[in-house]
């Protein structure tokens, strides 16, 4: 055989020795260890599948035909080689006259040896180069076979649309802005807020709306919830410099900047009502200095306030060294009040403080031993992981420190505080080394188990009992999440791309909110559903994740079973409403109070009667407690009436029969609910 200077064959060892001149003339070979004499071969590989640049005048060529599909690794590093040697190979496919790279590696091995690996499909014959850019000495290689298993497909796929329209500087926001409880787009640009609203599915109606005044633009988050109260979802942009809240008029067509002068690094903003009043408020994590927060008072105006530093403040994050990256309003010791999780970023460890009420929030990051250091995050994604009724805590890295994923212990049968549990590597993170900034939670595939979407354009799927594993979508990034085609499969948009996620026969409930006595958007309410898996919670959060506003809704996958045998909704306000045996894949809208039956009433100390009612109402109070005023609303959350109490009757007889939620208000600003008939 042409320059062979010796031939060998080793059975045992499934040893060849010969090399080839041109592909023309390749040798085919199987699995097995081959030696070169010297890389001096007519034919010089010109298409180069490796780095290193051009510079090769010879080259030996080899060709491979699996029988099976195999992951094939084609390498010089190997014992054989001892000392190794600097090589290049290149992997390609098609035929000799117009070859296709495949892979190939210039010095991935020891001392700048080669190793190459690919996936060989059975019956397609791919040629093997080695060249002499660095060396023109002879060597041996090895081509080893291992058998492929094809992947599961994905538990969801995505098909992906481009949008041109969708063209604003921040278009980081998915939300409600009609008040059909569909999800629409927003896009945010200096003086420009564009809206694409969802009528029929995946379709959009595009608005423009002019917004007068300097604002500071959201580089660094947004969120929305209607703090007006009017029906309409109002907005709060977050910069470096401070915040501009845009508030919508009663008609949802016109939207005006109200710009506070005080200086906030801001990063993660959102609406939650802090002190129970029935009015959002707005929170600011602060990077450089304790976080900020703007009480909103009854005639929709802010008040400043400062952790630790205004007077009277509420205790929410007072380190002046900041770090404060993202917040999370959730309840995770599930006593009906919204406590806060903040992500730190290159320094002090991340803070949970837990709301006991009056104003008074204890934090007890220590106690609750979700404090370890190192950490490098931007945000963190909550949820109930293992669906036992609480919330656990995922810490998401932007940076060298890893991931680290907490499970609550939460016990409350008892006074005592239980330490979360460190579980990120049975979780399935130990060895994840991806960053990003942003990580966000929501069941994607619709199976009854909430997953985490975070770095490396991956959603790590939850198997349930705190197993996750990953999959990658290739230029699919956290974004903001929203139903956009009303398919009740929860889809993304990055920027001016929607990834709609493919339906994969999964059932889901969809349930939208509209407070009475608690805010309008429900924001801070906990939704149960029950069924044959038992139970799933979701919290109705305003901002997730670090930049983005999604939507307002609670999405919930049920998986295969076709029954919800029951839904529960526990209002920020106490009340509580019950629906029973809904209809799946359906979304269902619950109106704060709707399902309460007349001994149901949540009117503290007050006696309300006659009910039915014709005329009027009176109210009574054992302890003498007097009503400062009473409102009315239909079952729709439509404002009927206010009236200031003088005496201890209100009329209804203008009001047509039915049903009605009554709210009462004392002379200390307590709130009482109700629900009456009219006959």
């Amino acid at each position: 055989m042409k320059k062979i200077t010796s031939v060998f064959l080793l059975i045992a060892a499934n040893w060849y020795s010969y090399a080839q001149d041109t592909c023309a003339s390749a040798v085919p070979i199987t699995a097995g260890t081959y030696a070169i004499s010297a890389v001096n071969g007519t034919q010089i590989p010109t298409l180069l599948c490796a780095s290193g640049g051009t510079g090769a005048s010879s080259g030996e060529w080899y060709s491979y035909t699996p029988t099976s599909t195999f992951n094939v690794t084609v390498t010089s590093d190997i014992a054989a080689n001892n000392p190794r040697t600097d090589t290049r190979v290149h992997i390609y496919s098609g035929n000799c006259g117009a070859l296709i790279c495949v892979t190939g590696d210039d010095d991935s091995g020891t001392n700048l040896s080669s190793v190459a690996t690919f996936l060989a499909n059975a019956g397609t014959t791919y040629y093997i180069a080695w060249d002499n850019r660095w060396n023109s000495l002879g060597f041996s290689f090895q081509l080893t076979e291992t058998p492929y298993t094809p992947p599961p497909p994905p538990p969801i796929t995505y098909t992906s649309q481009t949008v041109s329209t969708i063209n604003n500087t921040y278009n980081i926001c998915v939300v409600d802005m009609n008040n059909d409880y569909k999800d629409d787009i927003v896009g945010i640009s200096p003086n420009n807020l564009k809206i694409h609203y969802q009528t029929t599915p995946g379709t959009y109606s595009i608005s423009n709306y002019t917004v007068s005044g300097t604002s500071d633009m959201p580089t660094w988050s947004m969120a929305a919830g209607d703090y007006n109260r009017d029906g309409f979802n109002d907005l709060v942009l977050g910069s470096g410099s401070g915040l501009s809240f845009w508030k919508s008029n009663s008609t949802g067509t016109a939207y005006t900047n109200v710009n506070p002068s005080e200086y906030i690094f801001c990063q993660r903003t959102n609406f939650i009502d802090i002190n129970n009043d029935g009015n959002l408020d707005v929170f600011s994590c602060h990077d450089v200095a304790p976080n900020v927060y703007y009480l909103n008072n009854p005639s929709n105006n802010f008040t400043h306030y400062q952790s630790g530093v205004t007077p009277g403040s509420y205790n929410l994050g007072t380190l002046s060294s900041g770090g404060n990256y993202a917040s999370i309003w959730t309840d995770y010791d599930n006593d009906g009040d919204s406590d806060l999780f903040i992500s730190k970023c290159s320094g002090p460890p991340c803070e949970l403080h837990r709301n006991d009420g009056g104003g008074i929030f204890t934090d007890i990051s220590a106690i609750a031993q979700i404090n370890s250091t190192p950490v490098q995050s931007w945000s963190s994604a909550v949820a109930d992981y293992d669906n036992d009724g609480d919330m656990d805590i995922f810490v998401g890295a932007n940076g060298s420190s890893g991931h680290k994923f907490f499970k609550n212990n939460l016990d409350t049968t008892n006074s005592v505080e239980e330490p979360f549990t460190n579980i990120t590597v049975a979780a399935g993170f130990g060895s994840d080394t991806s960053i990003s900034r942003d990580y966000i939670a929501y069941d994607f595939n619709n199976d009854g188990k909430v997953d985490i979407m975070g770095g490396g354009n991956k959603i790590f799927f939850n198997h349930g009992n705190n197993v996750f594993t990953p999959n990658a979508y290739i230029g699919m990034a956290v974004g903001s999440v929203g139903d956009l085609n009303s398919d009740g499969f929860l889809d993304i948009t990055n920027n001016n791309k929607i990834f709609y996620a493919v339906p994969n026969g999964n059932n889901w409930l969809k349930i939208s909110l509209q407070g009475v006595q608690s805010n309008r958007n429900g924001i801070g309410a906990r939704v149960e559903i029950y069924g044959a898996w038992g139970k799933q919670i979701r919290d109705i959060r305003s901002g997730e994740g670090f930049e983005y506003m999604s939507t307002l809704n609670a999405h919930f996958g049920i998986g295969t079973e076709t029954q919800v045998t029951q839904v529960i909704i526990k209002w920020p306000s106490g009340v509580v409403d019950t629906i029973s045996n809904p209809s799946s894949n359906q979304n269902l809208t619950v109106v704060e109070g709707s399902t309460l039956g007349l001994a149901e009433n949540n009117l503290g100390g007050f006696t309300m009667y006659p009910n039915p009612a014709k005329d009027f109402i009176r109210f009574s109070h054992a302890s003498g407690d007097i009503l400062n005023n009473v409102s009315i609303y239909d079952l729709t959350g439509r404002h009927i009436k206010t009236e200031n109490m003088i005496g201890d009757k209100v009329s209804v007889n203008e009001l047509q029969n039915g049903s009605y939620i009554i709210i009462l208000e004392n002379t200390e600003g307590k709130r009482f609910s109700g629900k009456f008939i009219k006959n």
